[in-house]
């Protein structure tokens, strides 16, 4: 038996462990390599560049941190242009600029302060260069393949909580917005653009939830109020182990859409900023979310769409998602 094949064994000898002892930054960008092939493994493909301990992490957890994946330059003009884009400067064709719901209540102010996350940059040339970063991409293709689609763009402001606790969201799974399957060649790449910790708000995940199905979701029902599109998953294990992703600036982790993670409340008196993307295999497919628990999402995000493009006639959920996609790897197949 080789050296990295008993290395293997042994790892799949301690998943057994309780995730309780899981560390949130299992890995670096700087890894070590081994000369023989993990074993095939269901939720990662075999690309070269993780090696037999990153992709036993993520088949057991659902999720992997990449420590300083995005460098300080890129992340600063990131966050030029979205400065930008608050004092509008700049106009973004289909951008989605969103304000916390406490926030919404107060007097309005024209800068960033009033903006808690923008959606959609994907007509934005700066911001959407995230989405192309070439260290991006290679990790998306060992969850995606070769064919990428960037999906579904976002840029969190998270704004500190105004006493209402409604800079949280809520535990859910990114799957209950995506119209599209298969899973398993889904994933997020979410990119911490200052130090991330649990004063100001970080990611919460529940590791392992990635190994079940999709659950139901709905606005829960908070005191304070809800954001917008800010559904949660309605049943969970509140008692399953959980792990705070603390990161640094240029920090990247990649899950798993069935994953379930939420945020908590930003304490501090800064802004949490982070930008991410949602990207699936260019082979994906539609499907019909009729008869199923997405339903709800499908009738909000149609009536949203329908006043957004002022569009007479029938928006259907695959429109909204086929509109936003873009080919960033490969050859764009069906979706």
């Amino acid at each position: 038996m080789s050296r990295a094949a008993e290395r293997l064994k042994l790892l799949i000898s301690h998943l057994d462990r309780s995730p309780a002892a899981i560390r949130g930054a299992p890995t670096s960008a700087q890894t070590l390599t081994y000369s023989s092939h993990p074993q095939r493994l269901r939720y990662s493909l075999d690309t070269d560049l993780l090696t037999p301990e990153q992709r036993l992490f993520y088949e057991e957890n659902g999720f992997i941190l990449i420590k300083n994946l995005v460098s300080e330059e890129d992340i600063d003009k990131f966050r030029k242009e979205f400065e930008r884009i608050c004092r509008q400067e700049v106009k973004v064709p289909g951008l989605v600029v969103m304000r916390d719901v406490a926030i919404v209540k107060s007097e309005f102010v024209p800068d960033q302060r009033a903006v808690s996350k923008l959606q959609d940059f994907q007509e934005d040339p700066e911001l959407f260069r995230y989405c192309t970063l070439p260290q991006i991409l290679k990790y998306v293709e060992c969850f995606t393949g070769p064919n990428i689609m960037a999906m579904h763009t976002m840029l969190i402001n998270k704004p500190p909580d105004a006493g209402k606790k409604t800079s949280r969201h809520p535990m859910h799974q990114d799957l209950h917005y995506f119209p599209f399957r298969p899973v398993d060649r889904i994933v997020c790449s979410w990119t911490a653009m200052e130090k991330v910790n649990r004063q100001n708000g970080c990611l919460v995940v529940l590791p392992g939830t990635h190994k079940g199905t999709l659950q139901e979701h709905d606005y829960p029902e908070w005191e304070g109020g809800v954001n917008k599109m800010y559904h949660g998953v309605r049943d969970y294990d509140p008692q399953h182990p959980r792990v705070h992703l603390e990161m640094e600036k240029g920090d990247t982790v990649f899950f798993h859409p069935l994953l379930i993670h939420g945020s908590g409340m930003n304490q501090t008196q800064g802004f949490r900023k982070a930008i991410s993307c949602h990207y699936a295999s260019g082979d994906c497919y539609y499907i019909d979310v009729k008869g199923t628990t997405q339903e709800n999402i499908e009738k909000e995000v149609k009536e949203i769409a329908a006043r957004k493009y002022a569009v007479d006639g029938e928006i259907t959920f695959k429109d909204t998602w086929a509109f936003r996609g873009r080919l960033v790897q490969g050859e764009r197949v069906s979706l």
